[in-house]
């Protein structure tokens, strides 16, 4: 799980990011394999040659996000097991963004990890970070509840559950305000800078007016990638937290507002365009 996860480094924007993005949004719908032929042919609508897409798609391999399989004398790939269950999550991430209340209970996870396990315990403060967890103290950290599960599966994934012990508690008694500590525990700013630059890079994506409805297009699916792309990381490293906890000029909900609309003018088109891609191919062989 660790190699799946350690694909959240990819820069957005990046080939390898959108290949990841394009295989995670239409792979599975695409019946679990999906020719090289149409990978390439999808990557060259985001302007990305075949040597450079094959490339990005090696490099997919040795993160174990797919696997290598011919089918009737046709290379193509799968999603491996890790994948698959990582992209499920995804998808919930994506398109359901967390919201706290404050009455939702809080998670806190406790750690003792010895010198001998460093690059471990290294690992697990990286994956409680990539998943939206603050940090308390350096083996004290903390994240909604609704995070539990993801938080036990990390733990148990690194070996590392008997080491930590985790607490269900309701709103923390800090000393000053909740505000100032969850500013502390969280670097709001990074990601309040993730929601800005979304919606500076996609406010001009949606449609404004009768009669300008998103046909399938080439561009319609480059731009639904592209905020797709973008977007992806957002939901796992915002908490969304109650917005009594959060600066009053906090851009989230605009952020996830944006998101919803390009999601509803582009989603279907970009979807249109992939099935008559791969209509257009198929049977087609290419070593």
């Amino acid at each position: 799980m660790s190699a799946v996860l350690d694909d959240m480094d990819s820069r957005p924007g990046s080939t390898t990011s959108l290949l990841r993005t394009v295989i995670g949004l239409y792979l599975r719908d695409a019946g679990g394999w999906m020719s090289t032929k149409d990978i390439v042919t999808l990557m060259e609508a985001l302007g990305t040659s075949g040597t450079v897409t094959r490339t990005a798609l090696g490099r997919l391999r040795k993160k174990d996000v797919v696997l290598q399989e011919t089918r009737g004398g046709v290379p193509g790939v799968t999603l491996t097991d890790g994948a698959a269950t990582m992209l499920a999550r995804g998808d919930r991430r994506i398109y359901n963004p967390r919201s706290m209340s404050v009455s939702d209970p809080w998670c806190l996870i406790s750690f003792s990890i010895p010198e001998t396990e460093r690059e471990k315990r290294h690992q697990l403060r990286r994956r409680l970070h990539w998943i939206g967890c603050g940090t308390v103290a350096a083996g004290l950290w903390i994240c909604p509840d609704s995070l539990r599960v993801e938080v036990e599966e990390i733990l148990a994934d690194l070996g590392l559950r008997d080491m930590a012990t985790i607490f269900v508690t309701g709103t923390p008694m800090v000393g000053g305000s909740l505000q100032e500590a969850v500013s502390k525990w969280w670097d709001l700013e990074a990601v309040a800078g993730l929601h800005k630059d979304f919606i500076r890079g996609h406010g001009a994506d949606v449609p404004v007016g009768a009669g300008n409805e998103v046909g399938p297009s080439p561009e319609a699916f480059a731009t639904y990638v592209q905020c797709i792309d973008r977007w992806r990381i957002i939901p796992y490293l915002d908490p969304g937290l109650p917005s009594a906890y959060l600066p009053a000029d906090w851009p989230g909900a605009e952020g996830t507002a944006l998101f919803s609309r390009i999601v509803s003018a582009y989603a279907a088109p970009s979807g249109e365009f992939v099935r008559s891609t791969l209509q257009e191919t198929a049977g087609v062989t290419v070593s």
